[in-house]
């Protein structure tokens, strides 16, 4: 492990270490922002399925990142879930991402992030997450840094074991910080689709790829169409028509 790596794992640790569980992803994410030297950062859990879990972001850009592509449902953070590998998007500005959805989304909406790497987060042989940096400037990570921070990932996985049991306990929302984005990106996604399947007798994931359709196309964010749906009475046909 190179030295700027170690001192990156050491910072993770750190936190893991000194930190209240529910704390841990988003000084995680700064952590790896600061040992990296990218522009922000992000953690999610469970990025191969619908119950997709974020858990931290470090800024408004690497929110709205997420958001892209928890709503079209493609781009590199999820990539790097199913293929267990490390996905690198050098220049947005330039480059043709084999996501449509997700590039025209990016360059609309972040026209200040011109690159992206997604690395899964393993624990073990599985691949239950993945970390996202994003940067403000082409090609912000070469070949030597990407092996740099997939060793930084693999402290990332570690310092996320703690966590685990907490994640996939079951029913009650997860307590990360900060709690009314997590809750609006997790748990209140959740029971939206469960109340949208049972209000329009839809399986829950044609109901998630409902929302996620309505989201596209309107602009607004999955989270809206979430908080619409939990707003609005269960005998409205399309709940989320009329959420502001």
């Amino acid at each position: 492990m190179t030295s700027r790596a170690m001192e990156t794992a050491r910072l993770v640790a750190e936190v893991a270490a000194g930190t209240r569980a529910e704390e841990i992803p988003r000084r995680i994410c700064a952590a790896v922002c600061e040992g990296l030297g990218v522009d922000g950062a992000t953690l999610s859990l469970l990025t191969d399925t619908p119950a997709r879990q974020l858990l931290a972001a470090s800024d408004d850009d690497a929110l709205v990142l997420e958001e892209i592509q928890f709503t079209v449902l493609e781009g590199p953070c999820l990539s790097a879930a199913y293929s267990g590998e490390t996905v690198a998007v050098d220049d947005l500005r330039h480059e043709v991402t084999p996501w449509p959805l997700f590039g025209a989304s990016v360059r609309e909406k972040l026209p200040r992030v011109v690159s992206v790497y997604a690395l899964p987060l393993f624990f073990g042989d599985y691949v239950l997450g993945s970390v996202d940096l994003l940067a403000r400037r082409a090609h912000a990570l070469d070949a030597h840094d990407l092996e740099q921070a997939e060793e930084v990932a693999e402290a990332v996985s570690a310092a996320l074991m703690s966590t685990r049991d907490m994640l996939l306990s079951g029913g009650r929302p997860p307590a990360w910080e900060p709690e009314e984005i997590v809750r609006s990106h997790w748990f209140d996604t959740a029971r939206a689709v469960g109340a949208l399947a049972s209000r329009q007798g839809l399986a829950p994931e044609d109901a998630l790829a409902r929302m996620r359709a309505e989201a596209f196309g309107t602009g607004r964010s999955l989270a809206d169409i979430t908080a619409g749906i939990l707003r609005d009475p269960p005998h409205d046909p399309q709940p989320w028509t009329s959420a502001g």
